[in-house]
């Protein structure tokens, strides 16, 4: 709590920087279909950390987030500058949903009431702590998992293997529940396809034992937003250069460079930093290390990028 008054008295004193006009983070028309053709890998990024990802013919929604502001309240708290890049009705069968955590931006009770009410056979996949939340929600398929522990899932699209892993985040929606359910990143690898969902998280030493553990990856997707003031944020939050040096970490198993999909940025002003600043810095940082440009999947919101098989 001193903390947060000390960045609040800095932030009164200083001049940060104005919000984006709208036309910075155009929207994109999606293409993504009812299911993906098997072997291929289709992702589109709603905003945010929410990403309709598609291994296959199993779709699988990362922390679903539509609500206009992340907040506990309607009135108050970071409001959304770019909507959703998809409609909710928009969206596919959805046969897994993964919570990283339960901050307002991540785990938003409109929208998995929604979710649940429309999609009721959908299977909630939550670290420790979050499954009486959402039951209360009205998720009816709900399972949670403990670090380092691995689960298999039937799906109409195929079989899904789901592995929680270690983040370095914190967890809290009021002022007397900090740390009372754990946060996390995610494994998830079907028949063809490897993919691991950072969800919100500092740089820390655990990316080269997942690497070790469940690589190699086909698609890494990290945040790169929220960062600024370093003195606050650096334990919770990834800038590009760390978000960089986890790729690297992510990728150690690879004989192939996996794609990386820059997350957590463009969508609500949280932090101090420019908006624009996350992907103009994210996409420097790439072609300084002489990256294949064709493997940083920098998406428009609701915009959607395919591999197909062999790809």
């Amino acid at each position: 709590m001193r903390d947060v008054i000390r960045w609040s008295l800095q932030r009164r004193r200083q001049s940060l920087p104005p919000d984006p006009p709208p036309e910075t983070f155009p929207l994109a028309q999606s293409t993504f279909g009812r299911r993906a053709d098997p072997g291929d890998l289709s992702v589109t990024w709603i905003g945010h950390a929410t990403v309709l990802l598609q291994l296959g013919a199993i779709n699988v929604l990362t922390d679903p987030m539509w609500s206009k502001r992340a907040s506990p309240v309607s009135f108050a708290g970071p409001r959304r500058l770019v909507i959703a890049g998809v409609d909710l009705d928009a969206l596919p069968p959805i046969d897994v949903v993964l919570i990283s955590h339960n901050h307002y931006d991540h785990l938003d009770r409109w929208t998995v009431k929604t979710l649940a009410g429309r999609q009721p056979d959908i299977q909630w996949m939550a670290p420790l702590g979050l499954a009486s939340t959402l039951r209360r929600w009205g998720a009816a398929r709900v399972r949670e998992l403990d670090w380092w522990q691995d689960a298999s899932v039937s799906t109409a699209g195929g079989q899904l293997s789901v592995s929680c892993v270690p983040a370095q985040h914190f967890s809290a929606r009021g002022l007397g529940d900090r740390g009372r359910s754990l946060w996390c990143s995610w494994v998830m690898g079907s028949r063809d396809r490897r993919v691991f969902f950072a969800g919100d998280t500092a740089y820390h030493p655990e990316f080269t034992s997942i690497a070790q553990r469940y690589g190699p990856f086909d698609l890494l997707m990290l945040p790169v937003g929220a960062y600024e003031p370093r003195w606050f944020m650096r334990t919770v939050h990834m800038n590009p250069p760390e978000a960089m040096k986890a790729y690297a970490d992510l990728s150690a198993s690879n004989a192939t460079a996996p794609a990386m999909l820059p997350i957590h940025w463009g969508t609500f002003r949280l932090t101090d930093e420019a908006m624009q600043e996350p992907p103009e810095w994210t996409t420097r940082l790439w072609r300084e290390a002489g990256h294949d440009p064709a493997k940083l999947w920098l998406l428009r919101h609701g915009e959607t990028k395919r591999t197909t098989a062999g790809n």
